[in-house]
Protein backbone atom coordinates (compact mmCIF):
# COMPACT_ATOMS: atom_id res chain seq x y z
CA UNK A 1 0.00 0.00 0.00
CA UNK A 2 2.80 2.33 0.87
CA UNK A 3 4.47 1.65 -2.50
CA UNK A 4 1.20 2.26 -4.37
CA UNK A 5 0.56 5.51 -2.51
CA UNK A 6 4.11 6.63 -3.22
CA UNK A 7 3.70 5.89 -6.90
CA UNK A 8 0.44 7.85 -7.09
CA UNK A 9 2.03 10.78 -5.29
CA UNK A 10 5.03 10.78 -7.64
CA UNK A 11 2.75 10.64 -10.64
CA UNK A 12 0.68 13.54 -9.33
CA UNK A 13 3.79 15.67 -8.76
CA UNK A 14 5.11 14.83 -12.23
CA UNK A 15 1.82 15.78 -13.87
CA UNK A 16 1.76 19.05 -11.93
CA UNK A 17 5.27 19.92 -13.11
CA UNK A 18 4.40 19.01 -16.69
CA UNK A 19 1.29 21.20 -16.66
CA UNK A 20 3.25 24.06 -15.14
CA UNK A 21 5.99 23.68 -17.69
CA UNK A 22 3.49 23.68 -20.55
CA UNK A 23 1.83 26.78 -19.13
CA UNK A 24 5.15 28.60 -18.97
CA UNK A 25 6.17 27.44 -22.42
CA UNK A 26 3.15 29.16 -23.95
CA UNK A 27 4.54 32.57 -22.88
CA UNK A 28 8.28 32.26 -23.56
CA UNK A 29 8.06 33.68 -27.04
CA UNK A 30 6.69 37.02 -25.78
CA UNK A 31 8.36 37.27 -22.39
CA UNK A 32 11.20 39.52 -23.59
CA UNK A 33 9.05 41.95 -25.59
CA UNK A 34 6.24 42.02 -23.05
CA UNK A 35 8.52 42.57 -20.08
CA UNK A 36 8.16 39.00 -18.79
CA UNK A 37 10.69 37.15 -16.67
CA UNK A 38 14.27 38.44 -16.55
CA UNK A 39 15.80 35.36 -18.15
CA UNK A 40 13.51 35.69 -21.17
CA UNK A 41 14.34 39.39 -21.56
CA UNK A 42 18.07 38.72 -21.38
CA UNK A 43 18.04 36.06 -24.06
CA UNK A 44 16.08 38.29 -26.43
CA UNK A 45 18.78 40.99 -26.43
CA UNK A 46 20.99 41.51 -29.49
CA UNK A 47 24.58 40.79 -28.49
CA UNK A 48 27.22 43.03 -30.03
CA UNK A 49 30.93 43.44 -29.36
CA UNK A 50 33.13 46.43 -30.16
CA UNK A 51 36.87 46.85 -29.67
CA UNK A 52 38.74 50.14 -29.82
CA UNK A 53 41.95 51.71 -28.52
CA UNK A 54 40.47 54.93 -27.09
CA UNK A 55 41.36 53.88 -23.57
CA UNK A 56 43.16 56.96 -22.26
CA UNK A 57 42.14 60.09 -20.37
CA UNK A 58 42.71 62.43 -23.33
CA UNK A 59 39.74 64.42 -24.58
CA UNK A 60 39.45 62.54 -27.89
CA UNK A 61 39.31 59.17 -26.15
CA UNK A 62 36.64 60.49 -23.81
CA UNK A 63 34.66 61.91 -26.74
CA UNK A 64 34.67 58.57 -28.58
CA UNK A 65 33.72 56.61 -25.45
CA UNK A 66 30.92 59.10 -24.81
CA UNK A 67 29.45 58.25 -28.23
CA UNK A 68 29.60 54.54 -27.39
CA UNK A 69 27.82 55.27 -24.10
CA UNK A 70 25.24 57.25 -26.04
CA UNK A 71 24.54 54.22 -28.22
CA UNK A 72 24.15 52.06 -25.10
CA UNK A 73 21.63 54.46 -23.59
CA UNK A 74 19.62 54.74 -26.79
CA UNK A 75 19.58 50.99 -27.49
CA UNK A 76 18.56 49.02 -24.40
CA UNK A 77 17.71 46.11 -26.68
CA UNK A 78 21.43 45.65 -27.40
CA UNK A 79 23.82 43.95 -24.99
CA UNK A 80 27.02 45.77 -25.91
CA UNK A 81 30.39 44.36 -24.93
CA UNK A 82 32.72 47.34 -25.40
CA UNK A 83 36.43 46.81 -24.80
CA UNK A 84 38.86 49.73 -24.61
CA UNK A 85 42.34 48.31 -25.21
CA UNK A 86 45.52 50.41 -24.71
CA UNK A 87 47.05 51.45 -28.07
CA UNK A 88 50.46 49.87 -27.54
CA UNK A 89 49.09 46.31 -27.54
CA UNK A 90 45.98 46.86 -29.62
CA UNK A 91 47.19 45.92 -33.10
CA UNK A 92 48.75 42.70 -31.87
CA UNK A 93 45.50 41.64 -30.18
CA UNK A 94 43.61 42.28 -33.41
CA UNK A 95 46.13 40.20 -35.35
CA UNK A 96 45.76 37.36 -32.87
CA UNK A 97 41.97 37.14 -33.18
CA UNK A 98 42.18 37.71 -36.93
CA UNK A 99 44.41 34.65 -37.30
CA UNK A 100 41.68 32.60 -35.61
CA UNK A 101 38.87 34.32 -37.58
CA UNK A 102 37.34 35.48 -34.29
CA UNK A 103 37.11 39.22 -34.92
CA UNK A 104 34.88 41.38 -32.73
CA UNK A 105 31.65 42.44 -34.44
CA UNK A 106 32.83 46.05 -34.75
CA UNK A 107 36.43 47.16 -34.26
CA UNK A 108 38.67 50.17 -34.73
CA UNK A 109 41.37 49.75 -37.36
CA UNK A 110 43.93 52.10 -38.82
CA UNK A 111 43.65 53.13 -42.47
CA UNK A 112 46.01 51.91 -45.18
CA UNK A 113 47.88 48.66 -44.63
CA UNK A 114 46.05 47.67 -41.44
CA UNK A 115 42.54 47.67 -42.86
CA UNK A 116 43.82 46.28 -46.18
CA UNK A 117 45.09 43.19 -44.39
CA UNK A 118 41.62 42.58 -42.95
CA UNK A 119 40.10 43.16 -46.38
CA UNK A 120 42.57 40.86 -48.13
CA UNK A 121 41.86 38.21 -45.49
CA UNK A 122 38.12 38.40 -46.19
CA UNK A 123 37.43 39.37 -42.58
CA UNK A 124 35.33 42.52 -43.04
CA UNK A 125 32.28 43.70 -44.95
CA UNK A 126 31.54 47.11 -46.49
CA UNK A 127 29.50 49.89 -44.87
CA UNK A 128 28.75 51.68 -48.15
CA UNK A 129 25.00 51.20 -47.62
CA UNK A 130 25.21 53.15 -44.36
CA UNK A 131 26.84 56.10 -46.11
CA UNK A 132 24.25 55.97 -48.90
CA UNK A 133 21.50 55.99 -46.28
CA UNK A 134 22.94 59.24 -44.82
CA UNK A 135 24.06 61.35 -47.82
CA UNK A 136 24.46 64.50 -45.69
CA UNK A 137 27.10 62.61 -43.70
CA UNK A 138 28.78 61.02 -46.72
CA UNK A 139 29.05 64.30 -48.63
CA UNK A 140 30.74 66.23 -45.83
CA UNK A 141 33.93 64.22 -45.65
CA UNK A 142 36.89 66.12 -47.09
CA UNK A 143 37.61 64.82 -50.63
CA UNK A 144 39.92 61.81 -50.56
CA UNK A 145 39.25 61.07 -46.89
CA UNK A 146 37.66 57.70 -47.61
CA UNK A 147 40.22 56.50 -50.17
CA UNK A 148 42.52 54.68 -47.76
CA UNK A 149 39.53 52.97 -46.16
CA UNK A 150 37.97 51.81 -49.43
CA UNK A 151 38.52 48.86 -51.78
CA UNK A 152 37.00 48.03 -55.15
CA UNK A 153 34.48 50.86 -54.95
CA UNK A 154 33.22 49.95 -51.47
CA UNK A 155 33.83 51.83 -48.22
CA UNK A 156 34.82 49.69 -45.22
CA UNK A 157 35.17 52.40 -42.54
CA UNK A 158 35.02 56.17 -42.16
CA UNK A 159 37.82 58.10 -40.40
CA UNK A 160 37.21 59.12 -36.80
CA UNK A 161 39.98 61.70 -37.09
CA UNK A 162 42.58 63.15 -39.37
CA UNK A 163 46.06 61.73 -39.18
CA UNK A 164 48.85 64.29 -38.88
CA UNK A 165 51.84 62.54 -37.40
CA UNK A 166 54.77 64.96 -37.55
CA UNK A 167 54.06 68.32 -35.94
CA UNK A 168 57.12 70.01 -34.46
CA UNK A 169 56.00 71.43 -31.12
CA UNK A 170 58.36 73.84 -29.38
CA UNK A 171 58.55 75.74 -26.11
CA UNK A 172 58.56 79.44 -26.97
CA UNK A 173 59.93 80.48 -23.59
CA UNK A 174 62.96 78.20 -23.83
CA UNK A 175 63.71 79.33 -27.38
CA UNK A 176 63.53 82.97 -26.30
CA UNK A 177 65.52 82.39 -23.11
CA UNK A 178 68.47 80.83 -24.95
CA UNK A 179 68.10 82.99 -28.08
CA UNK A 180 67.53 80.00 -30.38
CA UNK A 181 65.95 80.35 -33.81
CA UNK A 182 62.98 78.10 -34.54
CA UNK A 183 64.57 75.73 -37.07
CA UNK A 184 63.52 75.77 -40.69
CA UNK A 185 66.62 73.96 -42.01
CA UNK A 186 68.51 70.87 -40.84
CA UNK A 187 71.58 72.92 -39.88
CA UNK A 188 69.40 75.20 -37.74
CA UNK A 189 67.88 72.15 -36.04
CA UNK A 190 71.31 70.71 -35.20
CA UNK A 191 72.41 74.12 -33.89
CA UNK A 192 69.34 74.22 -31.65
CA UNK A 193 70.11 70.71 -30.39
CA UNK A 194 73.66 71.76 -29.44
CA UNK A 195 72.57 74.98 -27.75
CA UNK A 196 69.96 73.30 -25.58
CA UNK A 197 72.33 70.48 -24.65
CA UNK A 198 74.97 73.05 -23.67
CA UNK A 199 72.39 74.58 -21.32
CA UNK A 200 71.29 71.25 -19.79
CA UNK A 201 67.90 71.28 -21.56
CA UNK A 202 66.73 68.19 -23.43
CA UNK A 203 66.45 69.31 -27.07
CA UNK A 204 63.67 66.91 -28.24
CA UNK A 205 61.32 64.84 -26.09
CA UNK A 206 60.85 61.30 -27.42
CA UNK A 207 59.06 58.27 -26.00
CA UNK A 208 59.73 55.31 -28.29
CA UNK A 209 59.03 52.38 -25.97
CA UNK A 210 56.38 50.96 -28.29
CA UNK A 211 58.77 51.63 -31.22
CA UNK A 212 56.12 52.98 -33.60
CA UNK A 213 56.45 56.64 -32.69
CA UNK A 214 59.87 57.37 -34.19
CA UNK A 215 58.67 55.71 -37.40
CA UNK A 216 55.31 57.46 -37.57
CA UNK A 217 56.26 60.91 -36.28
CA UNK A 218 59.88 61.36 -37.33
CA UNK A 219 61.10 59.12 -40.14
CA UNK A 220 57.84 59.23 -42.16
CA UNK A 221 58.19 62.97 -42.65
CA UNK A 222 61.97 63.24 -42.49
CA UNK A 223 62.51 60.51 -45.08
CA UNK A 224 59.96 62.09 -47.42
CA UNK A 225 61.94 65.34 -47.19
CA UNK A 226 64.94 63.38 -48.50
CA UNK A 227 63.47 60.89 -50.99
CA UNK A 228 60.22 62.45 -52.16
CA UNK A 229 56.85 60.67 -52.13
CA UNK A 230 57.15 59.07 -55.58
CA UNK A 231 60.32 57.24 -54.58
CA UNK A 232 58.65 55.91 -51.42
CA UNK A 233 55.63 54.54 -53.29
CA UNK A 234 57.92 52.82 -55.78
CA UNK A 235 59.90 51.27 -52.93
CA UNK A 236 56.70 50.12 -51.25
CA UNK A 237 55.69 48.34 -54.45
CA UNK A 238 59.27 47.18 -55.07
CA UNK A 239 58.97 48.67 -58.52
CA UNK A 240 61.90 50.88 -59.52
CA UNK A 241 63.17 51.69 -56.02
CA UNK A 242 64.56 49.84 -53.00
CA UNK A 243 65.01 50.75 -49.37
CA UNK A 244 68.73 50.15 -49.82
CA UNK A 245 68.91 53.09 -52.25
CA UNK A 246 71.29 55.91 -51.17
CA UNK A 247 68.52 58.44 -50.53
CA UNK A 248 66.80 56.27 -47.95
CA UNK A 249 70.08 55.40 -46.28
CA UNK A 250 70.66 59.17 -46.05
CA UNK A 251 67.27 59.61 -44.35
CA UNK A 252 68.24 56.99 -41.76
CA UNK A 253 71.57 58.77 -41.35
CA UNK A 254 69.78 62.01 -40.44
CA UNK A 255 67.89 60.19 -37.70
CA UNK A 256 71.15 58.71 -36.44
CA UNK A 257 72.66 62.21 -36.38
CA UNK A 258 69.94 63.29 -33.96
CA UNK A 259 70.52 60.30 -31.71
CA UNK A 260 74.31 60.68 -31.83
CA UNK A 261 73.98 64.38 -30.94
CA UNK A 262 71.96 63.46 -27.81
CA UNK A 263 68.90 65.20 -29.18
CA UNK A 264 66.60 62.95 -27.11
CA UNK A 265 66.38 62.45 -23.34
CA UNK A 266 68.18 59.57 -21.65
CA UNK A 267 66.18 56.34 -21.81
CA UNK A 268 63.77 57.50 -24.51
CA UNK A 269 63.34 53.92 -25.76
CA UNK A 270 61.93 53.06 -22.32
CA UNK A 271 59.40 55.93 -22.20
CA UNK A 272 55.93 55.73 -23.69
CA UNK A 273 54.01 58.31 -25.68
CA UNK A 274 52.23 59.75 -22.62
CA UNK A 275 55.46 60.15 -20.63
CA UNK A 276 57.08 61.84 -23.61
CA UNK A 277 54.28 64.40 -23.89
CA UNK A 278 54.26 65.04 -20.14
CA UNK A 279 58.02 65.57 -20.18
CA UNK A 280 57.61 68.20 -22.89
CA UNK A 281 54.59 70.01 -21.48
CA UNK A 282 56.38 70.36 -18.12
CA UNK A 283 59.13 72.34 -19.88
CA UNK A 284 61.86 69.72 -19.54
CA UNK A 285 62.43 69.59 -23.31
CA UNK A 286 62.56 72.40 -25.85
CA UNK A 287 60.88 70.45 -28.69
CA UNK A 288 58.73 67.43 -29.40
CA UNK A 289 57.94 65.75 -32.72
CA UNK A 290 54.52 64.16 -32.36
CA UNK A 291 51.18 63.62 -34.02
CA UNK A 292 47.85 65.39 -33.79
CA UNK A 293 46.89 63.14 -30.86
CA UNK A 294 49.33 65.18 -28.75
CA UNK A 295 47.01 68.17 -29.00
CA UNK A 296 44.13 66.49 -27.22
CA UNK A 297 46.53 64.83 -24.76
CA UNK A 298 48.15 68.14 -23.83
CA UNK A 299 44.76 69.83 -23.59
CA UNK A 300 43.75 67.22 -21.01
CA UNK A 301 46.94 67.24 -18.92
CA UNK A 302 48.54 70.67 -19.33
CA UNK A 303 47.76 73.83 -17.39
CA UNK A 304 46.84 77.02 -19.20
CA UNK A 305 50.24 78.46 -18.33
CA UNK A 306 52.04 75.42 -19.76
CA UNK A 307 49.96 75.39 -22.94
CA UNK A 308 50.61 79.09 -23.53
CA UNK A 309 54.34 78.32 -23.80
CA UNK A 310 53.84 75.89 -26.69
CA UNK A 311 53.82 76.73 -30.39
CA UNK A 312 53.78 74.48 -33.43
CA UNK A 313 55.39 74.23 -36.85
CA UNK A 314 56.64 71.53 -39.27
CA UNK A 315 59.93 69.67 -39.57
CA UNK A 316 62.78 71.63 -41.19
CA UNK A 317 63.97 71.10 -44.74
CA UNK A 318 67.03 68.99 -45.55
CA UNK A 319 69.91 69.84 -47.92
CA UNK A 320 69.17 68.76 -51.49
CA UNK A 321 65.97 66.99 -50.52
CA UNK A 322 63.69 65.69 -53.28
CA UNK A 323 60.53 66.03 -51.18
CA UNK A 324 58.30 69.03 -50.57
CA UNK A 325 59.53 70.82 -47.42
CA UNK A 326 56.09 72.37 -46.87
CA UNK A 327 54.55 69.05 -45.91
CA UNK A 328 53.95 66.63 -43.08
CA UNK A 329 53.10 62.96 -42.90
CA UNK A 330 49.42 62.31 -42.44
CA UNK A 331 46.08 61.57 -44.04
CA UNK A 332 42.89 59.93 -42.88
CA UNK A 333 42.92 58.25 -39.50
CA UNK A 334 41.34 54.91 -38.74
CA UNK A 335 37.70 54.05 -38.25
CA UNK A 336 35.27 51.37 -37.17
CA UNK A 337 35.20 48.26 -39.38
CA UNK A 338 32.54 45.57 -39.50
CA UNK A 339 33.18 41.84 -39.19
CA UNK A 340 32.01 39.69 -42.12
CA UNK A 341 30.09 37.43 -39.71
CA UNK A 342 27.60 40.10 -38.57
CA UNK A 343 24.14 39.75 -40.11
CA UNK A 344 20.40 40.20 -39.49
CA UNK A 345 19.33 42.27 -36.48
CA UNK A 346 22.90 42.25 -35.24
CA UNK A 347 23.99 43.91 -38.50
CA UNK A 348 21.37 46.64 -38.13
CA UNK A 349 22.58 47.34 -34.58
CA UNK A 350 26.23 47.31 -35.66
CA UNK A 351 25.61 49.84 -38.43
CA UNK A 352 23.71 52.06 -36.01
CA UNK A 353 26.65 51.86 -33.60
CA UNK A 354 29.08 52.85 -36.36
CA UNK A 355 26.89 55.82 -37.32
CA UNK A 356 26.56 56.95 -33.70
CA UNK A 357 30.34 56.86 -33.15
CA UNK A 358 31.30 58.17 -36.62
CA UNK A 359 28.38 60.33 -37.77
CA UNK A 360 28.03 64.15 -37.93
CA UNK A 361 27.36 64.62 -34.20
CA UNK A 362 30.36 62.48 -33.34
CA UNK A 363 32.57 64.38 -35.80
CA UNK A 364 31.62 67.65 -34.12
CA UNK A 365 32.29 66.21 -30.67
CA UNK A 366 35.68 64.79 -31.69
CA UNK A 367 36.72 68.09 -33.30
CA UNK A 368 35.63 69.85 -30.11
CA UNK A 369 38.02 67.62 -28.16
CA UNK A 370 40.95 69.37 -29.87
CA UNK A 371 41.28 66.61 -32.46
CA UNK A 372 41.77 67.03 -36.19
CA UNK A 373 39.04 65.50 -38.33
CA UNK A 374 38.79 65.03 -42.10
CA UNK A 375 35.20 66.23 -42.02
CA UNK A 376 33.62 69.62 -42.62
CA UNK A 377 32.59 70.90 -39.22
CA UNK A 378 31.90 74.37 -37.92
CA UNK A 379 34.77 74.68 -35.46
CA UNK A 380 33.99 77.02 -32.57
CA UNK A 381 37.32 78.69 -31.86
CA UNK A 382 36.23 79.55 -28.32
CA UNK A 383 35.74 75.87 -27.46
CA UNK A 384 39.22 74.69 -28.44
CA UNK A 385 42.64 75.71 -27.21
CA UNK A 386 44.54 78.25 -29.33
CA UNK A 387 47.33 75.74 -29.99
CA UNK A 388 44.87 73.31 -31.55
CA UNK A 389 43.34 76.02 -33.71
CA UNK A 390 46.78 76.97 -35.04
CA UNK A 391 47.76 73.32 -35.62
CA UNK A 392 44.48 72.63 -37.40
CA UNK A 393 45.04 75.52 -39.80
CA UNK A 394 48.65 74.43 -40.32
CA UNK A 395 47.43 70.92 -41.15
CA UNK A 396 45.07 72.30 -43.78
CA UNK A 397 47.80 74.49 -45.33
CA UNK A 398 50.47 71.85 -46.05
CA UNK A 399 50.80 68.86 -48.35
CA UNK A 400 50.18 65.50 -46.65
CA UNK A 401 52.73 62.76 -47.34
CA UNK A 402 52.51 59.03 -46.51
CA UNK A 403 52.81 57.69 -42.99
CA UNK A 404 55.13 54.71 -43.35
CA UNK A 405 53.08 52.14 -41.44
CA UNK A 406 50.00 52.96 -43.50
CA UNK A 407 51.77 51.74 -46.65
CA UNK A 408 54.45 49.24 -45.68
CA UNK A 409 53.74 45.57 -45.08
CA UNK A 410 53.51 44.48 -41.44
CA UNK A 411 56.94 42.87 -41.45
CA UNK A 412 58.58 45.90 -43.09
CA UNK A 413 56.87 48.22 -40.58
CA UNK A 414 58.28 46.09 -37.78
CA UNK A 415 61.71 46.26 -39.43
CA UNK A 416 61.52 50.07 -39.52
CA UNK A 417 60.30 50.31 -35.92
CA UNK A 418 62.96 47.98 -34.56
CA UNK A 419 65.58 49.44 -36.88
CA UNK A 420 65.11 52.97 -35.56
CA UNK A 421 65.52 51.74 -32.00
CA UNK A 422 68.68 49.93 -33.09
CA UNK A 423 69.89 52.99 -34.98
CA UNK A 424 69.43 55.20 -31.94
CA UNK A 425 71.71 52.86 -29.97
CA UNK A 426 74.58 52.91 -32.48
CA UNK A 427 73.24 50.79 -35.35
CA UNK A 428 74.42 51.14 -38.93
CA UNK A 429 72.07 52.86 -41.45
CA UNK A 430 73.04 50.52 -44.31
CA UNK A 431 72.32 47.43 -42.19
CA UNK A 432 68.93 48.77 -41.10
CA UNK A 433 68.03 49.70 -44.68
CA UNK A 434 68.80 46.14 -45.83
CA UNK A 435 66.57 44.63 -43.13
CA UNK A 436 63.69 46.88 -44.21
CA UNK A 437 64.25 46.09 -47.88
CA UNK A 438 64.41 42.34 -47.25
CA UNK A 439 61.22 42.41 -45.17
CA UNK A 440 59.21 44.35 -47.76
CA UNK A 441 60.46 42.24 -50.69
CA UNK A 442 59.88 38.97 -48.85
CA UNK A 443 56.29 39.76 -47.91
CA UNK A 444 55.51 40.89 -51.47
CA UNK A 445 57.17 37.78 -52.87
CA UNK A 446 59.75 39.78 -54.81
Amino acid sequence: MKMKALAITACTVAMSLLIAACGQGGNTGNSGAAGGDTAGAATSKIKLSVWHNFSGDDLRAKAVRAQIDKFKAEHPEVELDAQAIPPDGYRQRLKTVAAADEMPDVFFTQSGTSIKEFYDGGLIQPITSLLDEHPEWKDNFIPGSLDSLSFDGEVYATPLSGSATSFLFYNKSLFEQYNVKVPTTWDELMTAVKTFNDNKITPISLGNKASWLAQSSIISSLADRVTGTDWFKKAVNQDGAKFTDPEFVQALTYFKQLADANAFQTGFNSLDNTQMEQYFIEGKAAMMIDGAWALTNMAASGTEEQLNQVDVTILPSVPGGKGDPNSMSGGSGGGLALSKHVEGDQLKAALELIYTVSGPDAMKAIAGSNSIVTYNVELDQSQVMPLFYKAYNLYKSVKLTPVYDAYLTSSATEAVNNGLQELSMGGNPEDIAKKIQDAQARELGK
